[in-house]
């Protein structure tokens, strides 16, 4: 299946019924009177994330979805259906975004998360709405009211514990595979890997963690060169990254640096601030006295010290995926006292605006 992460579609609700202009006429009955009943409620527009999704691709064929109309209301005070809602079904992960791509209408990071995007229009009120003392016989009703409509762009940012980067043939893919069930494409010339690839990490029972691995990144990534720098926003969301250098480059600590820089120029720095591990990988193509050389070199000129793995031969990498996920749990049990204190803080308000509004009585 063909991985696409970003849609434009169109959205529109549904309109309201018309109310209907209707009086009883049975014979023996006396008295009739008005009995138009009132338009339906046209639908709605939701999103909502559900499981077995992992790309947008039922996008590109499909952008536009209209709610269906309310129906119009009849006689004997029988108001019309409401109209079908459409709903938008998108993978976890998925953000809302309004046509300009900044403003975010809604996120969804829960499997059944939904979210309400357009509401249909009101249906319109019968003649029998209208009857008073002083006009027994209405002979008007309103039309329903108009559903919105709008352009909104989907855009889709995996759900991961964990995400690699670093220089294209750094060795990110081939380390995917060798830790998890995941299939990337691996080969021996750069950007191999032409879109994001989630792998789960078994270290034990109960011990796993979300590896996503994203195309290589390049110096200028921020500016467009290479793929760019948009595949970034599927590391977002990770707690920890795992920043992968080739041990055979020129330079390592010049790649090491490249990388951050594109970090630090990519959504005002976010990226830059999360936790960072750093391996030198490939090791098995050099010996052990130059892999030691360049690890004491690369401490010497950034103050990090660097894990030594190569995903080819095994060697280093359940260690390197230890010290990941235990990293990973302390950022799990430090977002979790966040939330715990956040939640707090919103009961003492709560609390506080009671006794106010007490004091106020």
């Amino acid at each position: 299946m063909k991985f696409l992460d970003q849609a434009k579609v169109y959205v529109r609700s549904g309109d309201g019924g018309a109310g209907c202009v209707s009086f009883r006429r049975e014979k023996y009955v006396e008295f009739g009177g008005p009995d138009g009943g009132d338009g339906g409620r046209g639908g709605d527009v939701w999103v909502e994330a559900v499981e077995g999704l992992n790309t947008l691709i039922d996008y590109r064929y499909q952008q536009h979805f209209k709610a269906g109309k309310g129906m119009h209301g009849m006689g004997k005070n029988r108001t019309g259906h409401k109209g079908k809602d459409v709903v938008l079904k998108v993978p976890v992960g998925t953000q809302v975004l309004d046509e300009d791509k900044e403003t975010v209408l809604a996120d969804l990071t829960e499997v059944g998360q939904r979210v309400l995007l357009l509401k249909g229009g009101n249906g319109g009120f019968g003649n029998a709405r209208f009857k008073s003392s002083t006009n027994q016989a209405p002979r008007h009703a309103n039309p329903g009211q108009p559903g919105e409509e709008r352009w909104i762009w989907l855009r889709l940012k995996l759900m991961a514990d964990a995400g690699l980067v670093g220089l294209p043939n750094a060795g990110k893919s081939t380390l995917l595979s060798a830790v998890s069930a995941a299939k990337p494409k691996v080969a021996d010339y750069p950007f191999t890997t032409l879109h994001p690839t989630l792998g789960v990490v078994s270290l034990g029972v109960g011990e796993s963690f979300v590896l996503a691995d994203i195309p290589g990144l390049i110096e200028g990534a921020h500016e467009g060169r290479g793929l760019g720098d948009r595949f970034l926003g599927h590391v977002e969301r990770a707690g920890v990254l795992l920043h992968l250098i080739d041990i055979t480059h020129e330079d390592p600590v010049e790649a090491y640096h490249t990388v951050r820089k594109e970090l630090e120029n990519y959504a005002d720095g976010r990226l830059a601030e999360k936790p960072e591990l750093v391996a030198l990988s490939k090791i098995d193509l050099i010996d052990e006295e130059t892999r030691r050389m360049v690890a004491d070199d690369f401490r010497e000129r950034t103050g990090i010290s660097p894990m030594l793995l190569s995903a080819a031969t095994g060697e280093g990498v359940r260690e390197a995926m230890g010290k990941l996920h235990e990293t990973i749990t302390r950022q799990r049990q430090r977002a979790e006292e966040e939330a715990r204190y956040a939640r707090h803080i919103e009961e003492l308000e709560e609390i506080d605006d009671a006794g106010v509004h007490l004091v106020e009585d």
